[in-house]
């Protein structure tokens, strides 16, 4: 401390301590105490840490419910986790929960709580959060029938309510949507597949408009038979979303349909490690026999038996976007867009001996 300064003087009392009390021992005003507090770069290094030293001597903390109250902002974001229709259970896809984490340490980051709920699509979702204050803003996951939630979609952006979901990214998209490329990803991994000498190749998922990213899978495998000049033999696809229950009975309707295949491309790692388990039961060797491809690289891929072919979608990098395109919204920026790649990781399912 310089000659002639005064020694911060620390209060004494019940009282508890106010900004505008680190105000007046810092020697400046108490919106530069908040600004300091908040992290803003209008305040120089020098005096932040003057004030914060001094909110620690004092042990105050912000309060961040009247903070938030002056602002009209909660600092909040709610994450919305939609589940699978299946009686009885609550599925949620692997690759979703392991965006949670980045998603989680993003928030934190930036000064945000995240509140985490789990929804049913036909729930009056799109009014409970940011209407009620709940939250700033939404970021929606899940894979669900589109036809049924794309009116819900349109109705959050006549309201101007802030949400970004991850999903199938196309102009005709309502609001902010960031997702992979899953044509590009499916092209590859039957790329993959022909190149290893398979000729006659399954799909396992939805091939339709109500599961959009299932769908751009779809595209990309069968574009990479017509440049094979291979045929696309509609008995060889089978409808499933994204559960292992799904997948399961999508390898038994299609063993049951007696058409010869050498080769499944499935349009989730769910699907398609359900669909290893069903051609194990009925004889026949995977890759040996059969060579299988998934999508999405979740945890449990890489320990199957053998362990699973697929496309890897960066769960860590999608949690960081989505909150960051988020945020964008909520301050009126420029839109945060992206495309983030699909990646072939090739293991022992696929490669033919």
């Amino acid at each position: 401390m310089q000659q002639g300064e005064e020694e911060p003087r620390v209060l004494v009392g019940q009282r508890k301590p106010t900004s505008f009390d680190i105000a007046q021992l810092a020697g400046v005003s108490q919106p530069t105490v908040s600004r300091a507090l908040r992290g803003s770069p209008s305040v120089s290094a020098a005096t932040r840490a003057r004030i914060e030293a001094i909110a620690k001597t004092l042990n105050y903390t912000v309060d961040r419910a009247a903070s938030n109250l002056r602002s009209g902002q909660t600092r909040t974001l709610a994450l919305l986790l939609f589940r699978d229709p299946s009686p009885g259970r609550t599925l949620i896809n692997p690759f979703f929960l392991g965006m949670l984490g980045s998603i989680m340490e993003s928030c934190a980051e930036v000064g945000y709580d995240l509140l985490v709920s789990f929804q049913n699509v036909e729930n009056n979702w799109q009014a409970d959060y940011e209407d009620s204050h709940r939250a700033d803003g939404l970021i929606l996951l899940g894979y669900g029938d589109y036809a049924d939630y794309r009116e819900q979609l349109d109705q959050l952006v006549a309201r101007g309510t802030h949400f970004v979901r991850w999903g199938s990214v196309t102009p005709d998209q309502p609001g902010l949507t960031i997702g992979c490329d899953n044509h590009a990803g499916a092209l590859a991994a039957t790329r993959h597949l022909v190149a290893q000498g398979r000729r006659r190749i399954a799909f396992l998922g939805d091939a339709t408009d109500h599961y959009p990213e299932f769908h751009d899978r779809y595209r990309g495998y069968r574009d990479a038979l017509a440049e094979a000049d291979l045929p696309c033999d509609p008995a060889l696809q089978v409808g499933a979303i994204s559960s292992e229950e799904e997948g399961e009975r999508a390898a038994r309707a299609l063993l049951a349909r007696g058409r010869t295949f050498d080769g499944i491309m499935a349009a989730s790692d769910l699907i398609a490690l359900a669909a290893m388990r069903v051609l194990a039961e009925a004889g026949m060797r995977v890759p040996a026999d059969v060579s299988v491809v998934g999508f999405d690289d979740i945890p449990a891929a890489s320990f199957a038996h053998p362990p699973l072919t697929t496309v890897l979608q960066d769960a860590s990098a999608a949690g960081r976007l989505l909150v960051r395109a988020l945020l964008a919204e909520i301050a009126g920026k420029p839109r945060v867009t992206a495309l983030l790649p699909a990646t072939l990781v090739v293991r022992g399912s696929s490669i033919r001996p």
